[in-house]
């Protein structure tokens, strides 16, 4: 077994990176005297959980215009935060984000430390590490899945994830040096998202491939191995869109629990594995929809059959003025639903 402490791979690293960095929008370059923003490091940080940075990367552009500092996103109205979130998934992450938000506006500002940061809601392990490391230039580690690739690859360990992660830890911990830590673990992380890649890794470009264990063993592209995981359920489910007379829409908002917490979205059943009971919202001559949306969240498989109906002016309900609904704002299953019940409304609209 290598040992990580005696592996000095800092230099070349980050001469590589001061060259090549990546430009994100919440990054300071390499060499700037401007240092990182930690609101613009935390908002990212939390952005990019379970999300791609192409993905976050106009989400962070709208949010930091909107609400350039952390007093501004505390002062934030709930639901103009999640109508602003939607589609980006996972939304307990923007519940905590206003949690947070009002926390450290209200105390005067983000913690330094790795501890502190991590008593915060929706920051764990990894995101008060970045937090730490990058905004700070605390000599914390910082692992992501980029960082435990680079890791298992250099030291060309074969143990599989997520049972590795503990000593891949371990590894990064030796590595992280006390100048530049801020850099260092973005450097890291920038090589596994450019170079030190999940499939046909660029070793012969790689700045640290003279100590790469796997490169010389030839087991880079192997690397990590991964336990194989056990196959999503598939839960099923009915959700009923209809619009009112006047062109508005009947929505609710979802509990501040569970999936899709304080969203809107069209009234539903539960989504369960087996048999689902029709339960409409109100009384209305409500017609199955031709398909069905499909979704997949991080623990199963959606299938969601959907009714439509026309209502009249006098129904029950909260509606939304059509002058004021903007599907954009859903959250993304809620989105596929409304494309398929709306092509089905304009079809068929009462004479």
């Amino acid at each position: 077994m290598r040992d990580a402490v005696a592996l000095e791979i800092a230099p070349a690293l980050l001469a590589w990176y001061d060259r090549h960095a990546r430009d994100l929008p919440w990054r300071v370059p390499p060499g700037s005297a401007v240092r990182p923003d930690p609101y613009r490091i935390w908002l990212s940080e939390i952005m990019l959980q379970q999300t791609t940075v192409a993905a976050v990367k106009n989400y962070f552009e709208r949010f930091t215009t909107r609400w350039p500092t952390v007093e501004a996103l505390a002062a934030a109205p709930d639901a103009d935060v999640m109508a602003e979130w939607a589609g980006l998934g996972y939304y307990a992450r923007a519940r905590n984000l206003l949690k947070t938000a009002r926390l450290v506006a209200a105390q005067g500002g983000f913690p330094r430390t790795r501890a502190a940061l991590q008593g915060l809601p929706g920051i764990g392990p990894y995101t008060s590490a970045a937090i730490a490391a990058i905004a700070f230039d605390q000599p914390e580690t910082v692992v992501d899945g980029n960082v435990e690739r680079v890791m298992a690859r250099l030291f060309d360990e074969h143990m599989p994830l997520p049972a590795a992660k503990s000593r891949l830890t371990d590894y990064a911990s030796g590595l992280t040096p006390r100048q530049r830590p801020g850099d260092y673990a973005q450097a890291v992380m920038d090589l596994g998202a450019t170079i030190c890649t999940p499939r046909n890794p660029a070793c012969g470009i790689c700045p640290v491939m003279g100590d790469c264990a796997a490169r010389v063993a030839g087991t880079a592209p192997l690397l990590p191995r991964k336990t194989r995981k056990a196959a999503k359920p598939v839960r099923f489910g009915i959700a009923y869109v209809a619009r009112r007379a006047d062109g508005a829409w009947l929505l609710e908002q979802r509990p501040d629990h569970g999936l899709l917490g304080g969203m809107l979205g069209w009234p539903g059943t539960e989504w369960r594995e087996g048999p689902v009971t029709e339960a409409p919202p109100c009384a209305a001559d409500w017609r199955a929809v031709p398909g069905e949306v499909r979704h997949t969240f991080t623990h199963f498989h959606l299938r969601l059959a959907l009714r439509a109906a026309h209502l009249p002016m006098d129904a029950p309900g909260a509606f939304v003025p059509a002058a004021e609904f903007d599907p954009k704002k859903l959250a993304t299953v809620m989105r596929k639903a409304h494309a398929l019940a709306a092509d089905y409304l304009s079809q068929t609209e009462p004479s």
